[in-house]
């Protein structure tokens, strides 16, 4: 008897960890990546002898990426190295003259908490222990695939409901432990790894925080990229193949049923079809007019988006060992500078950024005495109309304007030796809908049911896995994407039994 055989678009960390999955079990699996390296968001960018993670620089709750190691009979930390980080990361008020180290050590955080803001240790021991307890009624909803509207009547969900803070923001749950707007914002930036605004973002995100202080924050030597490298690695080792350099042109259709893709000007026979590619940007580009409706192009454009992300990549030659790995700057209107960018789609006078400075405790990242610097600045998605050519000059000048400051790296610019820009143009030419770099926002109105669902809905023997399904944004929810998808291939397909 041959092999089921089964496609899966886009080398992303959701499609690798699905094709290993896959390939584990015996199927005879085929990655298409448009790109020739592996990575997607999450892949390596090389700047002249400098190293950088093109997208996501951390990881945060590992073990749902060893559990998926282990499955094929692996043990991640065999194929890279990870080191967690204490404190996590700095966050910078005042224009850069106040700093607060966020650390898992219970102890500690509340010590700092009580230095700086009198009377909220209280609130940051309660903010612990209720979302331990509200994590775990949330993750079985977020480990299962939901799909039919009777799933909201299921136990998980019935269950889970009454921690789902219904009606309120994340910004409003947060307010129900801290009277610091400071330490507010300290526990709901989370929400921009889901490209919201605390004040829009639903208030079951304050997991978000919780899983970072619970379960701390991870680097990957080399970069979180080299968690990609790992599961293509694996996913050879089982037998699959990745085919890099050979982007999709469009999906093979008999109705509303899939048989395969063409590639290359290649015709590709295929049991089933896994989309790890951004969802909006499959949709609009790799089917053919006429069979969508719900998710449509038109109905797509309709929907919400994630911000964006302007990228400064900055090669240094120096080494500034007494500064975080992480850090993240607010404007001193945090809240209107996430208005601006969220809703009004303008760039803000005074932005927020981002900075990892993983040189220093990483020096696979580049040369000796060298670093690699990463800037991270949240701005609107493309359906703003900014006309990022024009401005990408003036808005690299602002940020390192920002970083000499703002921020511990005032003497920023006489140390650069390369440079690189990413804008949200180049996002989308990257192969993302509208720059929106943490896809379809997750507004309860596109959650859960309706969310686009693991098994897709509008076409026969499609399954998505990524950012753009069910569980959503961000490496851990995209993992389990890549274990609910690959389990109701088993369970429903029977691929993979």
């Amino acid at each position: 008897m041959s092999k089921q055989r089964v496609a899966v678009i886009g080398a992303g960390p959701g499609g690798l960890a699905a094709a290993m999955l896959l390939a584990n079990r015996g199927v005879d699996v085929t990655v298409f990546e448009k790109q020739p390296f592996v990575g997607g968001r999450t892949s390596r960018l090389q700047v002249g002898e400098f190293t950088f993670d093109r997208g996501p620089t951390f990881l945060n709750m590992p073990y749902i990426l060893e559990e998926i190691f282990e499955e094929t009979g692996r043990d991640l930390h065999d194929y890279v190295e990870m080191k967690r980080l204490e404190p996590m990361y700095d966050l910078y008020f005042d224009r850069g003259t106040r700093h607060l180290s966020m650390t898992t050590d219970r102890d500690q955080m509340h010590q700092a908490i009580e230095e700086q803001f009198p009377g909220n240790g209280e609130g940051y021991e309660r903010f612990m222990s209720e979302q331990a307890i509200k994590l775990s009624k949330l993750m079985p909803v977020l480990q299962t695939a939901h799909d039919k509207l009777t799933d909201y009547v299921s136990l998980r969900v019935l269950k889970a409901l009454p921690f789902l803070s219904i009606g309120k923001s994340l910004y409003d749950v947060l307010s129900e432990y801290f009277t610091s707007e400071e330490l507010k914002y300290a526990f709901t930036f989370q929400a921009k790894y889901l490209g919201m605004s605390a004040w829009e973002c639903p208030g079951g995100f304050s997991i978000l925080s919780y899983m970072e202080h619970a379960y701390g924050v991870h680097h990957p030597i080399g970069g979180v990229n080299q968690l990609c490298y790992a599961m293509a690695k694996v996913v050879e080792e089982e037998g699959g193949v990745i085919r890099l350099g050979e982007p999709v042109e469009r999906l093979l259709m008999d109705d509303k049923k899939v048989t395969g893709l063409v590639a290359g000007s290649v015709h590709y026979a295929f049991d089933e079809v896994v989309i790890g590619a951004d969802f909006a940007h499959a949709m609009t580009s790799l089917v053919p007019d006429g069979k969508l409706s719900k998710w449509s192009p038109a109905q797509l454009k309709k929907k919400r988006y994630s911000c964006s992300t302007f990228m400064l990549y900055l090669g240094l030659d120096h080494v500034y060992e007494d500064v975080a790995h992480h850090s993240i700057h607010f404007a001193d209107d945090y809240e209107l500078n996430v208005k601006e960018m969220t809703q009004e789609l303008k760039l803000s006078e005074d932005f927020s950024f981002y900075v990892q400075n993983a040189s220093r405790i990483d020096p696979t990242l580049a040369p000796a005495g060298k670093s690699s610097l990463y800037v991270l600045v949240p701005v609107p998605n493309n359906l703003s109309g900014l006309p990022w050519e024009e401005l990408q000059p003036t808005m690299t000048e602002r940020v390192l304007d920002a970083l000499e400051t703002r921020s511990p790296y005032r003497d920023i610019r006489q140390h650069i030796e390369v440079m690189e820009t990413l804008t949200p143009e180049d996002w989308e030419t990257f192969g993302v809908y509208e720059g929106a770099t943490f896809n379809l926002g997750h507004n309860l109105s596109q959650m859960m049911y309706f969310r686009p669902h693991n098994q897709f809905e509008e076409l026969d023997n499609v399954w998505l896995v990524g950012g753009g399904t069910h569980p959503g944004s961000g490496l851990p929810t995209i993992f389990e994407s890549a274990r609910i998808t690959t389990n109701l291939l088993r369970d429903r397909a029977g691929v993979g039994r």
